[in-house]
């Protein structure tokens, strides 16, 4: 028999704080994270803004041996993971946890790293390296890290498929509690790719905005990126209610599928797919989702393309709609996990996180946007919408704690 998953506990470090009440508070408030970027060689980029993490204490939370191992990545994913056990109240150590384990998601992994060390050995003309580059860059540090920390021996591993790498890395967590493999599963995502090399290579795609991120608006220009991680606790429902723990919301359904058509343009067949199996697998209708947390990149062809594509699943209506990456930044392969709480926030709260900086409708948008303040509305499901680069589509569906 299929287990219930819920979740148990939540952290997070991105752009609009370092834990989550202060991402929730910036939500509720439309603060934005997005301002001038302080990294190497800023002013050979294009567009110099970005949603940084500030005044991270790295030197104060972790040891010199950890920051010796530890990328930016995984320093955010290690605090972030750190905040939802203690939320969660587990200890991995019992014996009814065996099996438990760790899924995250990334885009670039220890980009910084790459970046700093390639610049050594081209700009500055090292011919050595630390020992340590190999195990500070590669995608699964943030997952094999918390597996150490917790004692986790089930299955951990990082999930790489572009902008969707979180929510595919949830959707997986998700079916190792729901079919009795796993007890419990530390899932979300991450991402620090903000260093000159990281945005280089984005500037080719030329979807970067010089001046702010406003998905769906009329006059946008592009996306804007962002850093961070947030992380779970995905737990058996059965288990938590056993020991008393306090449940922030259910997932109910998730859906993971591939447009097969094209490496950069999205689908708008591939978006509707994907709803409409998050939907199946929840076992609910279009009209019971309050609120859709979408991709909303604020580049021209995704936000037309999930436009249409919500307008056809929920054709009796759709419910608001809006994208905190005006707020956080596009975190690449961590910004589903991010998203999440906006989720999770519209569930518990009944408040929906706005999109900041929208200047009118685009015709081509013809969604209820949550247009730059805050909404209440009583939600018992909401959805979180992650579609990627090679046409890679993963949506999570939550309800609210029952």
């Amino acid at each position: 028999m299929a287990k219930r998953v819920v979740i148990t506990g939540a952290g997070t470090v991105n752009a609009l704080g370092h834990n989550v009440a202060e991402t929730l508070n910036a939500f509720k408030c439309g603060i934005c994270g997005i301002a001038e970027l302080d990294i190497t060689d800023a002013d050979r980029l294009q567009s110099r803004i970005g949603a940084q993490v500030k005044n991270w204490p790295a030197d104060d939370r972790f040891s010199p041996r950890e920051n010796a191992l530890y990328d930016r990545v995984t320093q955010f994913t290690v605090e972030a993971a750190r905040q939802a056990v203690v939320q969660s109240g587990l200890s991995f150590a019992e014996s009814a946890l065996a099996g438990s384990g760790a899924i995250l998601g990334t885009a670039g992994g220890g980009l910084e790293t790459i970046d700093s060390n390639y610049r050594a050995v081209f700009a500055d003309g090292k011919n050595r390296v630390p020992p340590l580059v190999v195990p500070r860059l590669m995608h699964n540090a943030g997952a094999s890290h918390l597996s150490m920390i917790y004692g986790l021996h089930g299955p951990s591993f990082t999930v790489s498929s572009a902008c969707a790498s979180s929510n595919h890395a949830m959707s997986l967590a998700f079916q190792f509690v729901r079919s009795g493999a796993a007890p419990a599963m530390l899932t979300g995502g991450a991402e620090a790719m903000l260093c000159f090399g990281g945005l280089k290579a984005w500037e080719g795609l030329r979807v970067i905005s010089s001046e702010a991120c406003r998905p769906f608006s009329i006059g946008r220009s592009g996306l804007v990126q962002g850093e961070g991680a947030a992380v779970f606790v995905f737990e058996d429902r059965d288990h938590a209610l056993a020991r008393g723990a306090v449940i922030l919301a259910e997932v109910i359904g998730a859906s993971m599928s591939a447009d097969a058509q094209d490496i950069v343009m999205p689908s708008l067949e591939g978006a509707m797919t994907a709803m409409n199996l998050a939907l199946a697998d929840a076992g609910i209708a279009p009209e019971d989702v309050g609120y859709i947390n979408a991709h909303g990149t604020g580049t021209a062809a995704n936000d037309r393309v999930e436009s249409a594509a919500i307008a056809q699943v929920f054709k009796s209506g759709p419910p608001p709609v809006s994208s905190t990456k005006s707020m956080h930044g596009h975190v690449i392969g961590g910004t589903g996990a991010i998203e999440l709480l906006a989720c999770l926030l519209a569930v518990q709260e009944g408040v929906l996180a706005p999109t900041i900086g929208w200047q009118g409708q685009d015709p081509d948008c013809l969604t209820d946007v949550v247009a730059n303040s805050a909404r209440t509305a009583d939600v018992d499901v909401a959805m979180s919408n992650a579609f990627a680069f090679g046409g890679l589509s993963s949506v999570l569906v939550l309800r609210k704690a029952q």
